[in-house]
């Protein structure tokens, strides 16, 4: 039975039920489809393009490749992990038509979207706190934009999403050993280029766990 044309019931079933009722021409099937990815796809495609603008346009542009490729989709994989990589790619895509700095101002950041560093998690007031988040911030976000695309989206999809090595691979479609690859040459990569900013006293970078995380990564590699 077709899923009626409404987002509540849509709601109800499961991401292959609604899939193969898109492909029957189901919109709202493909809406709540396309609604339950949004903020993971959009984090995403602003943590590659460096812009919440440019974020935007890339899952608006992901989402009509979706649709428009939808019967192509042979069902082996997730719709997430098949939409993710089309994410990545028109982000790459847009990233290439126009190479910017990768600083996403804290003014661009809408309410409810937590950015790659979060600012300091302690409120009050201390400059040396502020300062030392804001350089090692900055210094992130270059050293970022700075490793070559196949390396930065490892990294962001592993140490920064929390993806396992084999989803990462399977979004990616790669093979594992490839994704360790170039994942121990994005962290290398970042503890060099961070390696200026390790004097900064622990107090001055006191990030929330998941960002920490990544950092943290990049120290062990």
């Amino acid at each position: 039975m077709m899923v009626k044309n409404t987002r509540l019931e849509a709601s109800t079933h499961d991401d292959l039920t609604l899939v193969r009722c898109a492909k029957r021409g189901d919109v709202a099937a493909f809406e709540e489809l396309i609604r339950r990815n949004t903020e993971r796809i959009l984090r995403l495609a602003i943590r590659i393009t460096g812009s919440y603008e440019d974020g935007e346009d890339v899952v608006q542009e992901a989402s009509l490749q979706a649709f428009r490729n939808l019967g192509k989709f042979e069902e082996r994989a997730l719709f997430s992990t098949w939409l993710t990589r089309i994410v990545i790619n028109a982000a790459f895509m847009k990233l290439r038509a126009h190479r910017r700095a990768f600083v996403v101002s804290i003014d661009e950041i809408p309410e409810g979207f937590t950015p790659l560093v979060e600012t300091i998690a302690d409120s009050k007031p201390n400059p040396e706190h502020d300062y030392g988040a804001s350089e090692l911030r900055l210094a992130l976000q270059r050293a970022l934009i700075a490793l070559p695309d196949a390396q930065r989206v490892v990294f962001l999809m592993r140490d920064v999403e929390g993806l396992s090595t084999v989803d990462t691979a399977n979004v990616l479609e790669l093979s594992v050993s490839s994704v360790k690859s170039r994942l121990l040459r994005a962290r290398h990569k970042l503890r060099k280029s961070l390696r200026p900013y390790s004097t900064i006293p622990a107090s001055a970078t006191a990030y929330p766990p998941h960002t920490q995380q990544a950092l943290d990564m990049t120290q062990a590699a």
